[in-house]
């Protein structure tokens, strides 16, 4: 719609809207009411003094008749009808966006928190469906819930019970109850997303990786020798919470220890002459083979390096570090594939494991992959030794001597048939 077809609505509105006779506005302007009134229909243009005329008698500025829409308002306008799928007169809405543009505002703001809305609700879908995490939270609820009833109708089925087996029932009822409430208030916590406009929740270790992945796992400021301040970078790399800070500070203290050990501007010659083998390297550098293993992943990808990924993960299975490679899927919660070296080295600690693996895609991509598992902590009698693996990761190796390892990167969506180390049934079948 053009400017000029609005401008009589415009007047019309406003005129109503002061309870102005339309004869009365002519009178006061010097013009017939039937022209006034083929204005106001959009049916004769108007500008120059007749416009400024009207817009006095009407006691607002011309330009609020003149000016056309904010385009910015009705295009968030059309989004609106378009995301809601509603059937809408979308040639009437730069009129709507015209004539009352404080409603349109608040529609557009509605859609938009809607919108929002939506978006949270699939994120907790997502992590209903898929992550292990919540699922092991609420079978924890489950569980106990199952116990209580099952002692609990045990109690009240009216058959006679010895005094010394009803109070170990109690005593039952009463220690899944307390389970029962650690696990709700934990899951609980988990769900609890107040700020329903802002961006998803996510757990701290997730926030760290996220800001390392902005810097491609390359920490210039780290580089230095010397003296850094780990603080403020920690505060520059904005962490949104306490936890996160302190892991990506532990993360931090790591890195400038390795890349003191190793200095860049040695280590990118040694590790190219090496063709990247990380004992070579170990052995060239006087430092173990997991801090080579960091140190690699950490090249600057501009450089011309290898892309590189790494995994670091506790005797548990559970990921304490991730940084992913192109087509190398590594879980965030729950344990990847147990074929990988990165948990048969915890079977050998100590011993670089060097290994291929090929994952079951259609192009049978293989990674070579480097892992050992190192004890972490001071050693001590009659306490089993706490073990982190660390594994790199290499897409398409040149062809290897070796036949590659077929795995996957988990059950659940690994297609594999007749596989020794399946856990559970493949979604994929």
């Amino acid at each position: 719609m053009a400017i000029d077809a609005i401008i009589g609505t415009r007047i019309r509105d406003r005129r109503m809207d002061q309870g102005i006779r339309q004869a009365n506005l002519a009178k006061t302007v010097g013009i017939s009411a039937s022209y006034l009134n083929l204005i106001e229909h959009n049916k004769r243009r108007i500008a120059g003094k007749l416009l400024s005329d009207i817009a006095r008698a009407l006691s607002v500025p011309p330009e609020q008749l003149s000016q056309g829409v904010n385009t910015s308002l009705l295009d968030r306008l059309h989004s609106a009808a378009a995301n809601l799928s509603a059937t809408v007169e979308l040639t009437r809405a730069e009129d709507m966006a015209v004539r009352f543009p404080g409603w349109t505002a608040l529609i557009v703001a509605q859609s938009q928190q809607l919108s929002a809305l939506h978006d949270r609700v699939q994120v907790l879908n997502d992590r209903m469906t898929y992550d292990p995490e919540l699922a092991g939270s609420l079978h924890e609820v489950i569980t106990a819930v199952t116990a209580v009833k099952s002692a609990a109708s045990i109690l009240v089925s009216g058959e006679r019970i010895d005094a010394d087996w009803q109070a170990r029932f109690h005593r039952n009822i009463y220690d899944d109850s307390v389970r029962l409430a650690a696990s709700s208030e934990a899951l609980i916590r988990y769900l609890d997303t107040p700020d329903t406009t802002g961006p998803p929740q996510t757990a701290p270790v997730d926030e760290v990786e996220t800001a390392l992945a902005q810097v491609g796992y390359h920490i210039a400021a780290l580089e230095r020798s010397g003296q850094v301040n780990i603080p403020k970078l920690v505060e520059e790399m904005t962490p949104r919470s306490d936890p996160a800070a302190d892991l990506m500070t532990r993360f931090m203290q790591t890195y400038h220890a390795d890349a003191a050990k190793m200095p860049l501007a040695q280590f990118v010659p040694a590790a190219r002459d090496a063709d990247y083998d990380p004992v070579a390297l170990s052995h060239q550098f006087l430092v173990p083979v997991d801090a080579v293993l960091r140190r690699l992943a950490s090249l600057p990808a501009t450089d011309g390096h290898l892309p590189m990924g790494l995994a670091v993960a506790d005797a548990s299975g559970a990921m304490l570090f991730r940084k992913p490679v192109g087509g190398f899927a590594l879980p965030r919660a729950g344990a990847g594939c147990p074929l990988w070296p990165l948990f048969t080295a915890f079977g050998r600690p100590n011993q670089p494991i060097r290994a291929e693996v090929a994952l079951p895609d259609a192009s049978a991509q293989r990674f070579l992959c480097y892992a050992i598992a190192t004890p972490v902590g001071a050693a001590g009698f009659d306490a089993p030794p706490v073990l982190h693996a660390t594994m790199l990761i290499i897409p398409d190796p040149a062809q290897g001597t070796t036949e590659s390892i077929p795995a996957g990167v988990s059950c659940r969506i690994c297609p594999r048939t007749g596989c020794a180390a399946r856990r559970e049934p493949s979604a994929m079948r």
